[in-house]
């Protein structure tokens, strides 16, 4: 009797096992990563001001999150706004043409009454046309400054760092009272990092290069105390192979709504194609 049981007991654990190879046929070690990281920094030189979050900070798009010293940038801007708006040079131009066109036609009407010279309708008429183009220089410069005024308000918003995704603050590099330099050492202040949707990398032998698409079903399973089990989307299928590990990268998308499942976890990675991946 107990090698009966002892018959059976092989069976099943053989059974298990054979199961438990072929099921592990297609389930992938991976690890989980940002979407998106990005390194926040000025275009301009200037000593930071202002860093409005922390590390660990949930972010919106649009978010102002750091802004530079710009009293200067802020003066400058008024400034061409003030002429941008000015109205007095254009009156001025305006009323002198209406002085010098009254003033050509009682000209015009005394020369043809021979009460006035030629010499003096011509020039009533050089100073009708000083006027008018005195008035087109004053519109001139209006339209230029209202251009000037642009340019300042353009320099000033750099001044001003926003998120460009929603995500959370990674790193803070650099702090208020240090000088921003772009072209320099100290250059990025915050890194931010997009963490909805996540990406999963997954190494995938070479044997079955080709038989991985965007129609290919996978299930992302992040190791405990995560856990849990998340659809995931085939975004990229590297096409290049590492020669040297005869393998080659295969990039998931999954959500991240509520933001519960954390950055560099390692992961399974199940793919349920219904095409069955070629085995060893």
């Amino acid at each position: 009797m107990s090698i009966k049981y002892a018959q059976r007991f092989f069976s099943l654990f053989f059974y298990l096992q054979c199961s438990s190879f072929a099921y592990a046929e297609n389930i992938f070690d991976c690890l989980i990563e940002p979407s998106q990281t990005v390194d926040v920094s000025s275009p301009v030189v200037g000593l930071l001001d202002k860093v409005l979050v922390k590390r660990g900070d949930s972010v919106i798009k649009g978010q102002v999150v750091a802004s530079l010293d710009s009293h200067a940038e802020v003066a400058a801007t008024a400034l061409a706004l003030y002429k941008s708006e000015m109205l007095a040079p254009v009156e001025a131009a305006q009323t002198k043409i209406e002085f010098s066109n009254k003033k050509f036609i009682r000209k015009s009407d005394m020369h043809a009454n021979n009460f006035m010279s030629e010499q003096e309708k011509d020039e009533a008429q050089s100073e009708l046309n000083l006027a008018q183009a005195e008035l087109n220089l004053a519109r001139e410069n209006k339209q230029l400054a209202k251009l000037e005024w642009q340019q300042q308000s353009s320099l000033l918003k750099l001044r001003t760092l926003v998120s460009p995704f929603n995500g959370v603050v990674v790193e803070q590099l650099l702090y208020p009272g240090e000088i921003v330099e772009p072209s320099g050492q100290k250059k990025v202040i915050l890194r931010l990092a997009k963490l909805d949707p996540l990406r999963v990398r997954v190494i995938l032998p070479m044997r079955i290069f080709g038989n991985i698409n965007s129609s290919t079903q996978v299930e992302v399973s992040p190791e405990l105390p995560i856990g849990g089990h998340y659809a995931g989307r085939v975004k990229v299928v590297d096409r290049l192979v590492d020669a040297a590990s005869a393998t080659f990268s295969v990039y998931l998308e999954i959500p991240n709504p509520k933001l519960d499942i954390s950055v560099g976890v390692k992961c399974r990675a199940q793919f349920l194609s219904t095409v069955d991946l070629p085995r060893k």
